[in-house]
């Protein structure tokens, strides 16, 4: 049986429109992707967007092979039993094309919910520690691959420990090398990484901007750049030039794949590409990089 990784391939692409985008353009889209030959795509989960599970019932009934990774689903939106039973379902129905990407998401997102945020990774503990507990009376299907969205030493560990890897978001490649260390040899290792194909920064900038606002708003990726060095003026403004040259692949395709290979050489087995701006697939971009990415 091949490894997970060997089923996900070298690069992978990240995207929102699955949550967010009529279906008429998703499937579409999703067609497109599958033809330039990638395997395996992977979405979010946001508040007042598509259903996670759903949207990958959806996804896996309009491809043929592409495997529908979350990336992540919040354990903030649903119970263990419902997670873990759901995810069973969809491997019985389409084995080995189905990935379920776990995090504790971020205090806005789950306060918008009605919860409270609790410590991320106790919670994370116990919510696993849940889910191995959930029975399911159907036959038992493939084994679903289970990675937790992992930036800080501890959860990285505890994804050592208890998944079959980790899926990092909004890191730099020195996270990757970090993060390689914590999990060790065996674990997968599955980072997401913005692309622009822009001839200069200020295009980039423009095509990135709203992606950048995004995430340097919300506490856990900020304390998590800061441990590699980005200080308070690199985080502020939108994001220093700095800051944007090392969370964003821009530039032509060779530097992009380059930026795509660092990660992979820094310990990377999966890297999940974001076209940007963000909101669809942009598939004129991945049609120009797909055949040199998918050589890699």
């Amino acid at each position: 049986m091949s490894t997970l990784a060997e089923r996900l391939g070298r690069v992978g692409v990240w995207c929102n429109a699955p949550v967010f985008a009529p279906l008429e353009d998703v499937r579409e889209d999703l067609a497109v992707v599958e033809e330039l030959g990638f395997r395996a795509v992977w979405y979010p989960e946001s508040v007042g967007g598509r259903e996670s599970l759903s949207t990958a019932a959806i996804m896996l009934a309009e491809t043929e092979k592409l495997i529908a990774c979350t990336g992540i689903l919040s354990v903030y939106a649903r119970d263990p039993m419902a997670t873990w039973n759901g995810a069973r379902a969809l491997s019985d129905a389409y084995p080995g094309r189905f990935v379920l990407g776990l995090g504790v998401s971020h205090a806005p997102s789950v306060s918008a919910r009605g919860h409270d945020y609790g410590r991320p990774v106790p919670t994370m503990r116990a919510y696993l520690d849940a889910m191995a507990a959930v029975p399911y009376r159907p036959p038992e299907p493939e084994p679903v691959p289970v990675l937790l969205a992992s930036l800080g030493p501890l959860m990285l560990t505890l994804a050592a420990e208890r998944a079959a890897g980790s899926h990092p978001y909004f890191v730099p490649v020195d996270h990757t090398a970090f993060a390689r260390e914590r999990l060790g040899a065996g674990p997968l290792l599955a980072p997401e990484l913005a692309v622009v194909l822009a001839d200069d920064r200020s295009t980039a900038r423009e095509a990135a901007q709203g992606y950048l606002d995004t995430y340097l708003a919300l506490e856990n990726y900020t304390n998590n750049l800061r441990r590699f060095g980005f200080g308070d003026d690199d985080l502020a403004g939108g994001g220093s030039d700095r800051l944007l040259d090392a969370i964003v692949a821009w530039g032509d395709g060779d530097t992009v794949c380059g930026r795509v290979s660092e990660h992979l050489v820094a310990g990377a087995d999966h890297v999940c590409i974001q076209p940007l701006p963000a909101g669809d697939f942009q598939l004129e971009q991945l049609r120009e990089l797909a055949p040199a990415l998918l050589a890699l």
